[in-house]
């Protein structure tokens, strides 16, 4: 018991007196009351976070049309001239220079215009011209809303994936998938709220700058699994599990009563929930990543039955964990298609021979990613699931001098949406006649990372955090919805 006032703070001594007290403890609770009521009309800027239950669901800003996100991010820059952006004009202007055009670009002298490496041809009911290289794609054309005049911030693949990813070519800054959990949370307890797929291949250019929680709480950080590599660590190796039990359930105990003795302690909380979400994981992953429950003609839609090539099996069953991510009720999943700088080996950086390297990469991303979106719509997830694909930046229509190969290109490219709230057969926005900048309907890609959050119900204006005096978002003072893209 404290007998001498003296020895108390300033603030303490004026809690000793009664009316002082009464008054602030109702000012205190009036403060909790108002926070509840504005976070539920979503007029807070941030989230409240209670660190005990840091994936605990919160309300969106206003009513959403999706519930989760999947992200297909092709690493290495897709070609939009060999893919989803048909210029006719390219075949006229075919072997020729570019009038006026850039004698270098970014890595060297520019050749001469060159023509789509595959052949085009009209989709579905709206006519879209799409390539041949990707014909399963090409076929759910109808259900896609194409945005044709994007353009980023860098022509260098690290700091364009962060522009992608986090909305700043710089280090440091929260994914988007970490936003996203940050302020919804998740609908399943047992698993992440967010996860990040590898390539069987390998991790994109940035690594984990893609899925990384910046300055945000490092509990909104994608967990990293794949159909090949499993979420590690969650078993301690030579430990039975009756010992493994009893010494979860005794720090546990322990845990606990440190915290009754220091109820305020948000750190431990917040260390406490994340060893019970791992408790939990022990036993929910290992059952998410069998995939030996799956049936045989899944499997064949899918090609995780291909046995000639590996990297498509593999990716495929990448595929089929997204699916069964989703179904489960994680929030957010980022599915890489494409690895690290290789010459274009391995993943989509096709600068000195373009169509013999798309003809590899191809077919590992085709037939499963169109299989995962037709696997969502046949399950009825596809209406509360919004499907993202996306690269970093796109080609130069011309080739580089002296290859068969397409230079960076941020000035105008491709990226899509499908599902939940996107209009379906739609496309947005122009490039020139050959495919090099964006001239009608120009988006940066923070109007795209703006419709997505638009569509999850979060107004990107108000998603904050504080940061070294900053009111910091995902699109930092810029962005706008791309309204044309929505039902």
């Amino acid at each position: 018991m404290i007998t001498n006032p003296e020895h108390l703070s300033t603030a303490g001594r004026t809690l000793l007196d009664r009316r002082q007290f009464l008054s602030s403890s109702a000012t205190a609770l009036g403060s909790i009351a108002l926070a509840n009521l504005l976070g539920l009309d979503g007029l807070l800027a941030a989230p409240i976070i209670h660190p005990a239950r840091p994936y605990a669901p919160r309300p969106s800003h206003f009513p959403a049309k999706a519930k989760n996100v999947v992200v297909i991010f092709c690493a290495g820059a897709v070609s939009q001239l060999e893919t989803w952006d048909y210029k006719p004009e390219l075949i006229k202007w075919d072997d020729k220079p570019l009038p006026g055009g850039p004698a270098v670009t970014f890595q060297g002298p520019a050749g001469n215009l060159a023509r789509p490496q595959y052949e085009f041809r009209r989709r579905g009911q709206t006519g879209k011209w799409v390539s041949d290289m990707i014909p399963h794609l090409a076929e759910l054309t109808d259900d896609i809303a194409f945005v044709h005049s994007l353009t980023s911030k860098s022509n260098t693949h690290g700091p364009a994936e962060n522009f992608l990813s986090t909305g700043f070519v710089l280090d440091g800054f929260p994914s988007l998938g970490s936003w996203v959990t940050y302020a919804l949370g998740s609908e399943n307890q047992n698993l992440p709220a967010y996860v990040a797929i590898p390539d069987p291949r390998g991790v994109p250019q940035n690594g984990s700058n893609n899925w990384g929680p910046g300055f945000l709480p490092a509990a909104f950080q994608g967990t990293t699994m794949s159909s090949k590599d499993p979420v590690r660590h969650l078993a301690a190796p030579g430990v039975s599990a009756d010992a493994d039990q009893a010494a979860r359930t005794l720090l546990q105990k322990m845990n606990a009563r440190h915290l009754e003795q220091h109820p305020g302690d948000g750190k431990l909380a917040a260390r406490i929930a994340s060893y019970e979400l791992a408790a939990r994981m022990q036993l929910s992953v290992p059952e998410i990543a069998d995939l030996s429950t799956e049936p045989a003609h899944i499997l064949k839609m899918y090609g995780a039955d291909d046995t000639q090539n590996a990297d498509k099996a593999a990716f495929a069953k990448n595929c089929i964990l997204a699916r069964r991510l989703i179904e489960r009720g994680v929030r957010f999943v980022q599915l890489f298609n494409g690895a690290y700088a290789s010459g274009g080996k391995l993943n989509w950086d096709g600068h000195n021979a373009l169509k013999e390297q798309y003809d590899v990469h191809a077919p590992i991303l085709d037939q499963p990613a169109a299989a995962l979106i037709r696997d969502l719509k046949q399950r009825g997830l596809l209406q509360d699931t919004l499907v993202v694909w996306c690269t970093e930046f796109g080609r130069m229509p011309f080739f580089q001098k002296g290859a068969k190969g397409r230079d960076h290109n941020p000035d105008g490219f491709t990226c899509w949406l499908t599902g939940a709230g996107v209009k379906p057969g739609v496309s947005c926005g122009r490039t020139d006649e050959l495919g090099q900048k964006a001239v009608e309907d120009i988006h940066p890609l923070y109007d795209f990372n703006a419709t997505i959050l638009h569509l999850l119900g979060l107004d990107h204006e108000k998603l904050t955090f504080e940061h070294n005096g900053v009111q910091r978002r995902l699109t930092n003072v810029e962005g706008h919805v791309i309204r044309e893209l929505l039902t």
